[in-house]
């Protein structure tokens, strides 16, 4: 460590940041280790669902953003360290579907990279950071998959060819679908 003192990690990043490695690593269901996850980092109330909407929300549209990340490096993503990758996933989402400020979305994932990985991987992710605020979702669709509701919509090909079919004459009702399955579930009751 330098001189200067490093920033803490967020707790609510960190924990959506486990999440998604434990999905990756272990194939494990995101609504099932939010819980435990949320009750080891101890948050509640408004760092909770920060913290679902984070896991969930990046797991939700990862086409998508991977897309877009793509986009913004010279290599393959499978090139990228799983690692990091998984914190610029995190990074995308807050930039690019949350109401997370620029400055925040950037500096905390890349704090949270320091920490997990290490500098030379937090700087590379500030770059890329800094090349997905540029622009808007609607602007990077419009770049990475101008034509391609599977990328646009974070859906399996499979599966938008499947309701493409089971649509029939009512195709042009396809992308609004797509994009419903894509919002948050609203809390109805909580026990």
């Amino acid at each position: 460590m330098s001189r200067q003192r490093r920033r803490a990690v967020d707790p609510a990043r960190l924990a959506a940041f486990e999440v998604l490695k434990a999905v990756r690593v272990d194939d494990g269901y995101t609504n099932l280790l939010l819980p435990a996850v949320l009750a080891r980092h101890g948050l509640t109330g408004r760092d909770a669902a920060f913290t679902t909407e984070l896991a969930s929300g990046t797991i939700r549209r990862q086409g998508t953003y991977d897309a877009v990340l793509a986009a913004c490096i010279d290599r393959p993503l499978r090139k990228v360290e799983a690692k990091v990758l998984d914190a610029l996933r995190l990074g995308a989402h807050q930039l690019l579907a949350m109401r997370v400020p620029t400055h925040a979305a950037i500096d905390t994932t890349v704090t949270l990279v320091r920490d997990q990985v290490n500098q030379g991987a937090a700087g590379f992710s500030n770059a890329v950071l800094r090349k997905v605020a540029a622009r808007d979702l609607e602007a990077w669709l419009a770049d990475v998959a101008p034509d391609d509701l599977a990328v646009a919509h974070s859906h399996p090909a499979w599966v938008v060819d499947e309701l493409r079919r089971a649509l029939g004459d009512r195709a042009d009702e396809l992308p609004a679908l797509l994009a419903a399955d894509n919002d948050p579930p609203r809390v109805t009751l909580v026990a």
